[in-house]
């Protein structure tokens, strides 16, 4: 692969949320890919890492936030870190159309709650219209390789953004899903995909992930971004182009190795 940096006048921050708690399943490999494609393009970009105890106000300095998945038991911590300020800087942030890839527990924990196979509830933070059951035993955990038609992401982030966004030579996202909540979507979030192979929200409907305005939710692991650069290249556009009010056109980096990585997962 050869992207030789090209300098540009373009920064951007990136806020990585719990990275120590929420990045089970590689992923940490969607901040390298994120920054990796930033600094190839000589995109200047920074990493913040907001830990448990992190200030609500460091959110206001983000331009792109990425949250991982994670356990039951570390799920509660950090509920428990997130004050109602947080919350709320969060949901402004949301609102405002700032671009977030929420990945498996990020995604559940930013829906009204999960329901755990005991029956407890873990209170979700409420931004997105989607909730998580786990049905336990009974039914068994969603584990493999999965194939996504998401066409509609880049609608749904063309209409969100009034911008133009180019389809890739696929529409399909690939990953690895392995998670045992069942999630439903309400009215107000769209989904991020269809299954076409695997099992995605619950197993049932199809659907797979959410997106409401610029934020993305996805069971996807993988992680999801070094085998989809094209949804890479999405979130990076996204955020520069809400940061400097400007149709953004990134410049094209040599992604044959990605694309065969993709393509071997979706010929699978």
């Amino acid at each position: 692969m050869n992207n030789s940096p090209r300098a540009t006048r373009y920064t951007l921050t990136i806020g990585w949320l719990y990275p120590e708690l929420m990045s089970t399943y590689g992923d940490r490999g969607n901040i390298i890919c994120l920054q990796k494609r930033c600094e190839w393009r000589g995109i200047d970009v920074e990493v913040k890492r907001l830990d448990v105890g992190f200030a609500h106000e460091q959110l206001a300095t983000c331009h792109l936030l990425f949250m991982g998945g994670a356990q039951d038991t570390q799920q509660k911590i950090v509920s428990r870190d997130f004050s109602r300020e947080k919350v709320k800087a969060l949901k402004d942030i949301v609102e405002r159309g700032i671009p977030g890839l929420y990945i498996c527990g990020a995604y559940q924990f930013l829906g009204k709650y999960y329901r755990e196979a005991s029956g407890k509830i873990i209170e979700g933070l409420g931004i997105l219209d989607l909730y998580t059951e786990n049905p336990g035993e009974k039914s068994p955990r969603l584990i493999g390789n999965i194939v996504v038609d998401a066409r509609s992401v880049l609608r749904v982030a063309r209409r969100e953004s009034s911008t133009s966004h180019m389809l890739p030579p696929t529409t399909y996202l690939v990953g690895f899903e392995n998670h045992g909540g069942r999630t439903y979507l309400g009215k107000d979030v769209k989904p991020l995909g269809t299954v076409i192979k695997g099992f995605g929200n619950n197993g049932e409907d199809k659907t797979e992930g959410a997106v409401y305005k610029n934020s993305f939710g996805s069971y996807l692991h993988g992680p999801i971004l070094p085998k989809n650069p094209h949804f890479a290249d999405l979130l990076i556009k996204l955020a520069l182009q809400k940061k400097y009010k400007e149709e953004i056109t990134l410049q094209k980096l040599d992604d044959s190795l990605e694309w065969q990585a993709h393509n071997s997962a979706v010929k699978k």
